[in-house]
């Protein structure tokens, strides 16, 4: 397989000039309306470039937003320190959002379903803290490569046609700094701009279960073994982070950014193919 050239990355080339000018303003549109905009801020990679990008935008300011985690509690435990340490050098105020009354209710991908377990605990929490805070935009960080950019964006087309400010149960206007970019864009800037990702994105000695056809790293013990099940050590990495029970991981020997960078350029297949919820959208998944 024939694959692109290297990328050096310490030259900037026009695209990522373009892309990064073009986050900038989509960054400021957001701070400069009356619709109190937050930023969803994940800890993985695409929203630590957004945190650059919104941090370069209103230097020597601070971004005039804070950032706001939809906390299923069922991220890698990597990413909830990560995600701490990274808005704390920052300087910005961090929200953190949890649906309690479906943590009570014990709402969970192993004890329900995938798209329920997603609608509760993060389309729900997220609606909270849209109520609770009075956000009227959001700064998301979904892609114009992926689906999920796609659908949100067709949602967002169509609030905007409302023109009151959103309210209790509305949907927020939302802003998308990285309408324009693709994954190879993204991980390019990170190497430029030598922003820090969690080391989940490298590969490692991780012990992993395949279910369904995922390679799914066992964080906790919340996940029961099934009959002929187990955990076996393989070298793996992820390409995107959500909920560990619903990301399935890709072997790989990338273990720094110039490995990544050439296993993206000569690679095939989708970023978001190891997402559970994905596979549940097509019947394909618990």
């Amino acid at each position: 397989m024939r694959c692109s050239p290297p990328f050096n990355a310490a030259r900037r080339s026009e695209r990522l000039t373009r892309l990064e000018f073009s986050a900038a303003r989509a960054l400021r549109t957001a701070a400069a309306g009356k619709l109190r905009p937050a930023m969803l801020f994940s800890a993985g990679k695409d929203s630590c470039v957004i945190l650059h990008l919104a941090l370069k935008a209103f230097a020597p300011a601070l971004p005039p937003f804070p950032l706001l985690s939809v906390d299923t509690t069922w991220k890698f435990p990597e990413t909830y320190a990560f995600r701490d340490r990274v808005a704390r050098k920052a300087g910005m105020k961090l929200i953190v959002q949890i649906n309690q009354e479906g943590l009570r209710q014990g709402v969970g991908p192993f004890t329900h379903s995938a798209a329920e377990h997603v609608r509760v605990m993060k389309s729900g929490a997220l609606q909270q803290a849209l109520d609770e805070h009075g956000f009227g935009a959001l700064i998301d960080g979904a892609r114009g490569d992926e689906k999920r950019f796609r659908n949100r964006a067709r949602t967002a087309s169509a609030a905007s046609q409302d023109s009151a400010r959103p309210g209790a149960g509305k949907e927020p206007m939302r802003f998308f700094p990285l309408a324009g970019w693709n994954e190879l864009d993204v991980w390019r800037y990170i190497a430029l701009e030598r922003i820090e990702v969690p080391q989940l994105y490298f590969a490692a000695p991780r012990p992993v279960v395949l279910r369904n056809g995922l390679l799914i790293v066992r964080a906790d013990e919340r996940m029961a073994l099934k009959a002929g099940e187990k955990a076996r050590i393989r070298r793996v990495r992820f390409r995107s982070l959500g909920c560990w029970p619903l990301t399935g991981a890709v072997e790989s020997e990338a273990q720094d950014m110039p490995a990544v960078l050439r296993e993206l350029r000569c690679g095939r297949g989708s970023e978001r193919a190891g997402r559970a919820q994905d596979l549940a959208e097509r019947g394909g998944y618990f």
